[in-house]
């Protein structure tokens, strides 16, 4: 019979290794960390792609936009005007690299280890998703500094660029989720590619990204109130120049800057939520039987 004691000590040990939420969260965010410095290729790709653009954008066609942006937007140089679109357009990129790696756990059976665990499956997502949001963090703030050797300025200094930074991982938060969801639905690394890919351009593209929506058709401007892109970009952007810059919803209720930010951070926090909330139940919902 054992003693107290000994009843103790066993009750203790198993509550040290027993899981919780907090340690899911924290064990799943260093294994997403760890697998993508193993594969510095996908990292380099999600960032390479912006870089070009904002390189290729300014020196080759600043000129021709900067006269658009003048009419049309704020009184500023073209680099200073594109870089939070660029900055929105790194976490679309790293986004879609999201759902690639789930694609990649369950081609290579990780995914259903973890399913059979005592792990909490929506720890799981919160980890991989913090990961994932950590590493846009990064990429973003590379890009504001390439973007300032390039000639842009940040009229908000250091506050400003963090909080471009912040906007930027609020904005991926939606497309980290549809990433992920489409891995689940579709379990293939070429499918979830080009499901995801197909949006990127067009979101961008048909949006505040690259021009005042002043100056694009009317078509576009229509499209661009429905599209995520242009909050994101809008309230990067009036983070950047300090300033009120979006047009899709007008008010000066918060006055400066922040008739532009409170309105896109609601906006886009709504749209997390229901894109997550879609996106953490796909993973509940599926079984090892789902990923074999």
């Amino acid at each position: 019979m054992s003693s107290p004691d000994a009843d103790a000590t066993a009750a203790r040990s198993v509550d040290q290794s027993a899981n919780t939420f907090a340690g899911d969260v924290w064990v799943n965010f260093k294994r997403w960390n760890l697998k993508a410095v193993r594969n510095p290729f996908v990292l380099v790709v999600s960032l390479v792609q912006p870089i070009i653009f904002l390189v290729l954008f300014t020196e080759v066609f600043g000129n021709v936009a900067g006269a658009a942006v003048s009419r049309g937007g704020p009184n500023v140089g073209y680099e200073t005007f594109l870089v939070p679109a660029i900055s929105i357009q790194v976490a679309l990129a790293a986004a879609v690299t999201s759902g690639v790696g789930l694609v990649n756990d369950i081609e290579n059976g990780m995914f259903e280890k973890v399913l059979v665990s005592p792990m909490n499956r929506t720890a799981v997502f919160l980890g991989k998703t913090a990961a994932e949001l950590f590493r846009i963090a990064v990429q973003i703030s590379i890009i504001l500094v390439l973007g300032v050797v390039l000639g842009a300025e940040i009229a908000t200094g250091v506050a400003g660029a963090v909080g471009v930074v912040a906007v930027g991982l609020l904005f991926s938060l939606w497309f980290v989720s549809f990433s992920n969801a489409l891995a689940v639905l579709t379990r293939d690394q070429e499918s979830t590619i080009i499901g995801a890919n197909l949006l990127q351009f067009p979101l961008l593209f048909l949006s505040s990204a690259f021009l005042p929506l002043s100056t694009l058709p009317s078509w576009i401007q229509t499209f661009a109130r429905f599209n995520p892109v242009t909050y994101g970009v809008d309230a990067a952007r009036a983070m950047m120049l300090d300033a009120d810059v979006m047009v899709v919803i007008e008010t000066t209720a918060f006055g400066g800057a922040l008739d532009s930010v409170v309105p896109a951070v609601a906006v886009l926090a709504t749209i997390d939520l229901a894109f997550g909330a879609m996106a953490v139940y796909l993973l509940s919902r599926a079984s090892s039987s789902d990923v074999q």
